[in-house]
């Protein structure tokens, strides 16, 4: 057979493998298949080609503009996913874990895609919170805002998911507008390096955008400065080395760590055997055990059950062991495939005998697993190992030591603080989870556990037909966890666009915060429309636009036409002696909602035009009350505009309605659908 020659991707070539190089075997035969080395790599072109190639490019696109190449990626991979698949059975993967690495990883760019244009501006800047007023008469404001890093991120993986891996990190790094190097775990990297030459294949990425090393980093780290990054997943040792470096420190890199993780499940009080709660524990944490044979950062490690239930747990998790074929995941019928590789087998089963010192092993024998498949005995398969921790509490390799690999401890509880207790006693993880039907026990744990955790998963008979799964981290929610998880986060929808960026704060005018950002801010100065913006095409309106509407007095009869025509008979509008009474209202006063169809009606042209429609209304506030003989009128201002399709685009405007006395009595934001100049 001949041994793929794997290759970097650096400075725009694709270099093969020199100097020393290391051999890769299959998982599921442990015959070689692979060479990869990176000791002619030139770290400091790569860093520059990126910096000076990839990261200018990039800023150069708004994030919508890079939202679309995310998708474009995304699409051009989810259509050539077949080849990936029968290259991960490498790995030992089976087809359904090959799905969550590969499907996942691919559906993950499609989430960013997604974020991009629907949460965030179709500009270059992020606005990041609400704008702080800083002067008694606003004409000194602060916003925080989000740019680039200037640098490149280096993403560092690990072995267990190498395309989910790489594409979770690259997704909001590209967002974000800063390119990357990627470095896969070199046990599994023949399957990155086939989606990177996908990747490049395409032709959609710019230059500089991604790299790839096929081996060590070399002194990559030390080329680092202020303005770069580094994300790295994998164990708390080298995690712990890497941030130690002295460039690392000296230049304040910023260091995203995703750890160890002695991930917990607890069985609720409440699940006794004839519950649906206690099906779906031993389910959940039979196929967190199991599903790519245990090598999940999220995987369950410690399983906390009510005392009483303990014999019950094992005797159920046993039975479905029992029926887990494990094998070449290419075979069919098997459910489990092989670890990584075989220097992870044996630190698996070296972890496992460290485990055993104070626990009993309840379920695995090694030396009786039967393989589904031919040519299997140099694989890196190992049995499904259950133990069990009678004594918890003076327990300490079960709390500190993770075999990552099918192995699972099972503990008793006496009550929920003696569970939270235990918990708690991992040093921090990724993800807890809770399966119980009780509210009190959900509100319990999470206030005496979520401290100690990035993500606690509640699930019952209610969810459970929907809920994604104990060890699915999602790009909507944070992935990351406190203490031995590494301190670090990652996706979180937005949140992990931001890691790549720097929030500052921004303070000056309201001119000067609106052309910073954007977007229009209150105070900063009109722009006087040469016709009615309604009239006014998306590409013609500019940010500032306003119209002045004429005033237009409330009578009693509207008050009360309103009140009959739509039920809205609240006394502060029918009842004068009620509404006096009422310290917010001099008396009876017009509805909230009456004043926002006369600021419909004083600032719409009824003529066809290129507003399509009113989609949405934001923010709404009322500051003062408006009373029959009182006259309103209406400020509308372009605040944001927004591409959505090749058609038409969303213009936010910002809407403030004024009484006689040019008193603010209501403030709003709305949004329209706005179509292009047609040419």
């Amino acid at each position: 057979m001949t041994l793929m020659q794997l290759e970097s991707f650096t400075a725009g070539q694709w270099v093969g493998p020199s100097g020393k190089t290391r051999k890769i075997c299959s998982a599921v035969t442990g015959e070689e298949i692979a060479v990869a080395g990176s000791d002619g790599l030139d770290f400091q072109a790569m860093v520059d080609y990126a910096k000076q190639k990839g990261g200018p490019v990039l800023r150069a696109m708004t994030f919508h503009d890079r939202a679309r190449m995310l998708k474009a990626v995304a699409t051009y991979l989810n259509e050539r996913r077949e080849p990936l698949y029968e290259l991960s059975y490498k790995t030992g993967a089976t087809l359904a874990d090959s799905k969550v690495d590969i499907d996942g990883g691919i559906g993950t760019m499609f989430v960013y895609a997604s974020k991009g244009r629907r949460e965030m501006p179709d500009g270059h800047i992020y606005p990041d919170g609400d704008l702080e007023v800083l002067s008694r008469n606003g004409t000194f404001l602060g916003q925080h805002y989000c740019t680039p890093l200037l640098g490149v991120a280096v993403h560092i993986n690990a072995f267990n998911f190498p395309m989910w891996g790489m594409l979770e990190k690259l997704a909001p790094t590209l967002l974000a507008g800063v390119p990357a190097i990627v470095k896969p775990a070199t046990s599994t990297s023949y399957l990155t390096e086939a989606c990177v030459k996908l990747m490049v294949e395409s032709g959609i990425l710019p230059d500089g955008a991604i790299q790839l090393i096929m081996g060590g980093t070399g002194d990559l780290l030390d080329r680092l400065e202020c303005q770069d990054v580094v994300s790295f997943t994998g164990s708390a040792k080298t995690a712990s080395y890497l941030k130690s470096n002295d460039n690392i420190l000296k230049n304040g890199v910023r260091f995203v760590a995703e750890q160890d993780s002695l991930n917990a499940s607890v069985l609720g009080p409440d699940a006794s055997p004839d519950t649906p709660e206690f099906d779906l524990f031993i389910k959940e944490a039979s196929r967190e055990i199991t599903a790519k044979a245990g090598q999940k950062c999220t995987a369950i490690r410690r399983m906390m059950v009510p005392n009483e239930r303990v014999k019950d747990v094992i005797a159920a998790m046993s039975a479905r062991f029992d029926k887990t074929v494990i094998g070449d995941p290419a075979a069919e019928g098997t459910r489990m495939g092989a670890l990584a590789s075989l220097d992870q087998k044996r630190d698996v089963l070296e972890k496992a005998a460290e485990i055993a010192t104070e626990c009993e092993l309840a379920y695995g024998d090694q030396d009786a697993v039967q393989l589904n498949g031919e040519g299997l005995a140099n694989g890196a398969f190992v049995s499904p190992m259950l133990f069990h921790c009678k004594n918890p509490d003076t327990a300490t390799i079960v709390h500190s030591t993770e075999a990552f690999g099918p192995v699972a401890t099972v503990m008793g509880y006496r009550d929920l603080s003696h569970a939270i207790e235990l918990m708690n006693k991992g040093g921090g993880s990724l993800v807890a989870s809770v399966i119980t039907y009780d509210p009190s026990v959900a509100q319990q744990l999470t206030m005496g556990a979520a401290a100690f955790h990035g993500r606690l998963y509640f699930n019952n008979r209610d969810s459970m037909k929907e809920s994604t799964g104990h060890g699915s981290p999602l790009p909507h929610m944070v992935h990351g966890g406190p203490g031995r998880a590494g301190g670090g986060e990652e996706l979180g929808g937005v949140r992990g666009v931001t890691h790549y960026m720097q929030r500052t704060a921004i303070q000056g005018s309201p001119d000067l915060l609106t052309a910073i950002g954007g977007t229009y801010v209150k105070g900063a100065k009109f722009i006087e429309p040469p016709a009615h913006p309604f009239t006014r095409t998306f590409n013609e309106l500019q940010i500032g636009e306003t119209v002045h509407t004429a005033s237009r007095k409330v009578t009693l009869e509207d008050i009360e036409h309103f009140a009959h025509f739509t039920g809205d008979t609240f006394y502060a509008h029918m009842d004068e002696e009620a509404a006096a009474a009422n310290p917010f209202f001099p008396g009876r006063v017009a509805h909230g909602y009456l004043l926002l169809s006369f600021a419909a009606g004083l600032f719409v042209e009824p003529n066809p035009g290129p507003v399509l429609a009113n989609t949405g209304l934001n923010d709404l506030s009322f500051q003062k009350p408006v009373s029959a003989g009182d006259e309103v009128r209406v400020s509308l201002t372009v605040k944001r505009k927004t591409i959505r399709t090749d058609e038409y685009g969303e213009v936010r405007w910002h809407v403030n309605m004024f009484n006689q006395d040019d008193e603010q009595v209501a403030e709003y934001e709305l949004l329209t659908m706005v179509a292009f100049e047609r040419t």
